[in-house]
């Protein structure tokens, strides 16, 4: 199964990137992810099921230590691996 998760972290401030708008951002970029698309205003990845996931976790606990009061987060589905796998002759 693959994964479509987005993302913000508050409080915003339009002068510079809070720390946890920082690590949130780090944890998706540096995660094994196929997708990153990284805005001001909003944050998305796309994965398998277990990076994402898992990049999730850490996303959250990350973030949150580093001052987040509140983090946003939508979680699609969006195709399904064995689905799209091309099927291989035997």
């Amino acid at each position: 199964m693959r994964l479509r998760v987005e993302f913000t972290t508050e409080p915003f401030d339009l002068d510079e990137a809070p720390s946890h708008a920082v690590v949130a951002r780090d944890v998706v970029q540096t995660a094994d992810l196929d997708a990153v698309d990284v805005g001001p205003f909003g944050n998305t990845a796309e994965g398998r099921a277990d990076e994402v996931l898992t990049a999730v976790d850490a996303l959250l606990r990350r973030s949150l230590a580093a001052g987040a009061t509140r983090v946003s987060l939508q979680v699609n589905v969006i195709g399904d691996e064995a689905a799209e796998a091309p099927e291989v002759e035997r």
